[in-house]
C-alpha cells in the first residue's frame, strides 16, 4: 500500500521490468503487477489521508482464513483487518505475529498469488527479523510449517549477519522462509518486521539503478553464505532485498 501509485509503478517497471494490470478494488485502487502472464506482487494506493509507513506485506497461504484468523488469535496474534473477500479473487486478512510482525493471510480463489517465483524480477524468499526465533512455533502452529535450526538455505544474507539465532521454516519438507532472532540488534524505528527478498540477475547493478531510481541503498552489496545480496529501498522507502539469481532456492 503506496502514496503514489503511479509512481510506485514506474519504479518497479524501470526496475524489474514489471507490467501491471487492474486487480479487485476493495481497498482502493489497486494492481497486480506480473512478469510476462505470471502475478509476482500487489500494489495499491492508501487514501490522500493516511499518512502511514510504507512497507511490502508476505502473504501466507490458507485454506481457510476464517479459520486460520481464529488460531492466531488463539495463539497470541493480533488480526487487523479482516477476513475479507477481494472479489472473487479469494479471501484476505491482516494480522502481526505475537512480537508484532505483521503479514497477510490469502485463502486463494480466482487468484493464487505470487506464481513467477526464480525469475529475475520475482520474489523468492522471505525472512522475520525478530527478538527471538522461538516465534517460528506461532508459525509452526496457525500455518503447519515444520521449524528447524537453519541450515543454509534460502538466498537471503547468511547467519552470521544476525548471530546464530536462525531458524528455518518449512512446508512439506521444502525451505519457505527465515526467522532472525537478533535480540537487541532489533531496529529500534521499525521492531519485528518481515522482509521480502526479489531475484536480479546483478546485484551490484540493481542497487545503482535503485539509487538512480529515486530509492536509496541500506546496505550496500556483499557477499554472503548463499551468494551476493543488498538491502535497499523504494523511493517511498519500503524496504526489500535484492539476491543474486545463482544464489536463490526456490520455494
Amino acid at each position: 500500500m503506496v502514496h503514489s501509485l503511479a509512481a510506485t509503478q514506474d519504479f518497479y517497471h524501470a526496475l524489474f521490468g514489471w507490467e501491471f494490470s487492474p486487480g479487485p478494488q476493495h481497498l482502493g485502487p489497486y494492481v497486480r503487477a506480473r512478469i510476462g502472464d505470471l502475478p509476482v506482487a500487489g500494489l495499491g494506493e492508501m487514501p490522500p489521508e493516511r499518512h502511514l509507513p510504507v512497507a511490502w506485506t508476505m502473504y501466507l497461504a490458507s485454506d481457510d482464513a476464517d479459520e486460520t484468523a481464529e488460531l492466531i488469535r488463539a495463539c497470541g496474534g493480533t488480526v487487523a483487518v479482516g477476513p475479507l473477500d477481494a472479489g472473487e479473487a479469494g479471501r484476505m486478512a491482516l494480522a502481526a505475529d505475537p512480537e508484532g510482525a505483521t503479514f497477510g493471510v490469502w485463502q486463494a480463489r480466482e487468484h493464487l498469488g505470487a506464481e513467477e517465483i526464480g525469475a529475475p524480477g520475482s520474489p523468492v524468499w522471505h525472512e522475520l527479523i525478530t527478538r527471538d526465533s522461538s516465534v517460528s512455533k506461532f508459525y509452526d502452529t496457525v500455518f503447519g510449517c515444520d521449524s528447524e535450526p537453519w541450515s543454509g538455505e534460502g538466498p537471503g544474507p547468511a547467519a552470521d549477519d544476525y548471530g546464530s539465532d536462525v531458524m528455518t521454516l518449512r512446508v512439506a519438507g521444502r525451505p519457505v522462509a527465515a526467522i532472525h532472532g537478533v535480540g537487541g540488534a532489533l531496529p529500534r524505528d521499525r521492531g519485528p518486521h518481515w522482509r521480502t527478498c526479489f531475484a536480479v540477475t546483478d546485484v551490484d547493478k540493481a542497487a545503482r539503478q535503485v539509487a538512480e531510481l529515486g530509492g536509496y541503498v541500506v546496505l550496500p552489496p556483499r557477499d554472503g553464505a548463499t551468494g551476493r545480496t543488498a538491502t535497499v529501498t523504494d523511493p517511498e522507502g519500503a524496504a526489500f532485498t535484492l539476491v543474486d539469481t545463482v544464489g536463490v532456492v526456490t520455494p
